[in-house]
């Protein structure tokens, strides 16, 4: 069964989690880094906006895709996926900028955790259904 709609935010997730390795790799050149962050900050934070990236992305994704997979409408899915890209773009920018907006950091991540909470009890509430009927 194709997974369009998981597709496309897999896609652009994978991409923006790319960005945030390259941001690390010029940290890393830039300050002549090779193992760990070596005590430079830029270095640091950049390795925490693409480390909580990885930590987060590859769940809410198997979750979209499970919830994909289950018949969730299309509008659903995509509030879910455009909420979690918004999530991640906010929390990684707040990183990355020099201008550290606490705001972007905090919102970034509630829409994170808001995505993975909906499409986990979504998942459970489906899940428990298809055993008790």
């Amino acid at each position: 069964m194709p997974l369009p709609v998981t597709a496309l935010y897999a896609g652009l997730l994978g991409l923006w989690v790319l960005y945030l390795a390259f941001a690390v790799i010029k940290q890393r050149r830039a300050h002549k880094v090779s193992i760990g962050s070596g005590g430079v900050k830029l270095l640091e934070e950049a390795m925490r906006a693409h480390g909580n990236a990885v930590e987060t992305v590859p769940l809410a994704i198997l979750l979209l895709a499970l919830s994909e997979s289950l018949g969730t409408p299309a509008l659903l899915l995509h509030l879910a996926g455009l909420g979690l890209l918004a999530g991640r773009i906010l929390h990684g920018y707040h990183f990355l900028n020099e201008q550290k907006e606490m705001k972007l950091r905090f919102y970034g991540m509630v829409l994170t955790v808001t995505v993975i909470a909906v499409l986990s009890v979504g998942l459970v509430g489906h899940g428990l259904a298809g055993i008790l009927s």
